[in-house]
């Protein structure tokens, strides 16, 4: 017997070994100057099939040799595990070919570095929190259901009782069509049925309305998993819906503020609306720029592609119910405007020659002086301009060119391949206005905000009035999907972080940008530009976001899958106004025009804090400024601009640790502000019968 295993094993095992012994080859592809599109294919000799293939990026399948859609320069690792569960480790990189790659390629682990500090998420890192999203029932629905398909379905027969236990494949319905067609429906999960209609019933109608806006309406059935399911993105790995610190910082900065200012947020608004309309303007005041022109260029910094594509990206992922996350954190933002733009005002410097210079800059590092911690206020104050600076440059400046440019060629096929004299002509539209300093962009951002807000408002308005039908089913959708959303949302607590997100990185309350602008205003009162500040987030979020986000739930498009950002937006105004993508091509164009010339206000104080506050400094930069508007239009610089839009978010770090230091003053200011207001003691227009 000891011979026989000692001959077995001495046969077999050099088998096995043999078989699970395997090489992996790789081929890389860059296949044009375009970036990110690089390709690996991966070839297994040797081993036992079949294989599986875990990448590093996400979006590639367990299944796929091939990874496609790679950023050239960057490596990536493939683990190969054949049938025997033997596994390789591979790694590979996709070398860059054009200088756009290049850059693209060294940014991207920049992106990696800072991303991994905003977007952490300290709950899970203490275990207080699970950011791992589990199904606990998958829903069934009609097969090759889209949220467009013109069809009734009615189910016919229940081939599996209610309760009942059934594996993956199992036949459990027959539903019927408006043509009498049956069609058999099998389980895609294994686990416990759960009937939700009734046989004879209609499960989904084209024709009824409150159908096509109802969320899920096409599910007909549930089954219950026998254990939770981690849901995962194609390549394995557990799909999450982290809470980050960054949405924490700014959420509980707006939270604190909204409190410590006694909910000025509401108990300030009317006052706020005076304040703006004018009634209070006092001509003699120091400053360049009235209440009005002041929120309008604040505004049109913050009103953009956000309020378009990023809604539309918000709504895909978090459902219907993020709409009401992003509304109470629109309204916790006022207070944290309210805050900061009442600073921004105080602590100003302005020259002889009328120019004013504020901002987080000026209140960081003259604030934290006063409070003897000059070292401490000049370091914040200098971070916070440098990254003024290169958010300008990028967020503000590029990014809105580029996808102005792709929303503009998307409509006009007239301008595809000339995003270089598309840039031009941006650029010379924003140099005529910028050239002028405040006053001209205050004048400009004073009739363009106006104009593409009711442009808008209007369309938006029109569209939930065509469907008004749905306005029951609409507001049901967002109020159960805030507090009680299906596990694919990532649950409440995933809906609410998406909503949260959305309206904190829109409104840009806690950034500190909007302080530059609202401390050029001609007034005698700091706190009276912090009323106005305040009806920033309240315009961007509570109003703009919030339409976009109702057009896309009145038009059943909030469940449209394989669509995102503008393209969503886009189309969910054509189908109820068949030439609005038209128009909103043109009002995406106004809506970057006008970030453009804000951001580079914002970014040129940042430059002449670090730089000096001559002319001639403010020159170089008005042309740097220009110059890269050309380069966002005609050029893809993926990680770059990406890395730039971080450094907006990132600009609410000094910022908030000043405006937590200085709050107790601003609540003394407030206090006799509104001690004067009532008093009568300020000064107000006096208004023609």
């Amino acid at each position: 017997m000891k011979k026989f295993l000692l001959s077995f094993f001495t046969i077999i095992v050099p088998f096995l070994t043999f078989a699970q012994d395997f090489e992996i080859v790789g081929e890389t592809v860059n296949p044009s100057n375009k970036i990110n599109d690089g390709v690996i294919n991966i070839a297994v000799k040797g081993g036992v099939e079949p294989f599986t293939y875990r990448w590093d990026q996400q979006s590639t399948p367990l299944t796929s040799n091939q990874a496609v859609g790679l950023t050239e320069g960057v490596s990536y690792s493939v683990v190969v595990t054949d049938a025997t569960g033997a596994s390789k480790t591979g790694v590979f990189t996709v070398e860059t070919e054009a200088i756009t790659e290049v850059f693209n390629g060294l940014m991207t682990p920049a992106v990696g570095a800072l991303g991994s500090i905003l977007f952490w998420d300290p709950f899970a890192a203490v275990g207080i929190y699970d950011p791992v999203v589990y199904a606990d029932v998958k829903q069934i629905g009609i097969p090759n259901w889209t949220n467009d398909l013109e069809n009734k379905y009615t189910l016919k027969k229940w081939l599996k009782a209610d309760g009942e236990k059934v594996n993956v494949n199992d036949p459990i319905a027959v539903i019927t069509d408006k043509s009498g067609r049956d069609l058999t429906v099998n389980s895609s999960a294994k686990g416990e049925l759960h009937h939700q209609t009734a046989e004879g019933k209609v499960i989904y109608n084209s024709e009824n309305a409150q159908h096509v806006i109802e969320q899920g309406a096409h599910y007909f059935a549930t089954v219950k998993y026998d254990e939770p399911a981690v849901l995962t993105h194609p390549n394995g790995d557990p799909l999450t819906k982290p809470i980050s610190f960054i949405v924490i910082w700014l959420v509980f900065g707006a939270l604190f503020f909204t409190i410590r200012m006694g909910f000025i947020n509401i108990r300030g608004f009317k006052h706020a609306i005076d304040l703006a309309r004018g009634k209070y303007d006092d001509p003699d005041a120091p400053g360049q720029v009235t209440h009005f022109q002041a929120l309008a260029t604040a505004v049109s910094g913050t009103v953009g592609l956000g309020n378009i594509a990023g809604v539309a990206v918000a709504v895909s992922l978090g459902g219907a119910g993020a709409t009401f996350w992003m509304i109470v954190c629109g309204l916790l933002g006022m207070s944290m405007k309210f805050v900061e733009c009442t600073l921004g005002v105080k602590y100003r410097d302005i020259l002889p020659d009328g120019r004013v210079f504020g901002g987080p800059m000026n209140y960081l590092r003259y604030g934290f002086e006063k409070r003897n911690m000059k070292g401490f206020g000049k370091v914040l104050a200098g971070m916070f301009a440098v990254l003024a600076v290169g958010a300008s440059f990028g967020g503000g400046n590029m990014f809105q060119a580029n996808q102005s440019f792709e929303q503009m060629a998307g409509q006009f096929p007239v301008l595809a391949g000339h995003g270089f004299y598309f840039g031009i002509a941006t650029a010379i539209l924003v140099g005529v206005v910028i050239i002028g300093g405040i006053n001209s962009i205050a004048k400009v951002t004073g009739r363009v905000v106006p104009i593409m807000a009711s442009i808008y408002i209007v369309a938006a308005l029109a569209v939930i009035i065509m469907n008004i039908q749905n306005i029951g089913p609409a507001f049901s959708a967002i109020v159960e999907g805030a507090f009680s959303p299906s596990a694919l949302k990532g649950g409440v607590v995933g809906v609410l972080v998406v909503g949260f997100q959305r309206a904190a990185f829109s409104n840009e309350a806690g950034v500190g940008s909007a302080a530059i602008a609202h401390s050029t205003a001609k007034t005698n009162h700091p706190p009276s530009e912090g009323f106005v500040a305040l009806l920033e987030p309240f315009i961007d979020t509570v109003v703009v976001c919030t339409l976009t986000a109702l057009v896309l739930i009145f038009t059943g498009m909030h469940e449209v899958e394989g669509l995102a950002g503008a393209q969503l937006t886009s189309d969910a105004f054509g189908s109820q106004i068949s030439w609005f993508p038209y128009v909103l091509a043109l009002a995406v164009f106004l809506f970057a025009f006008s970030t453009m010339i804000s951001w580079s206000y914002y970014g040129m104080r940042a430059w002449t804090y670090l730089f000096g506050k001559s002319k001639k400094v403010e020159f170089v930069y008005k042309m740097l400024f220009l110059v890269f508007v050309v380069i966002g239009a005609s050029v893809s610089l993926g990680a770059v601009l990406d890395f730039s839009d971080m450094m907006i978010l990132a600009m609410s770090f000094p910022n908030i640790i000043g405006l937590y230091m200085m709050s107790g003053e601003v609540k003394v200011d407030l206090a006799g502000y509104l001690k004067k207001l009532k008093a009568n003691q300020l000064f107000r227009k006096i208004e023609s019968k």
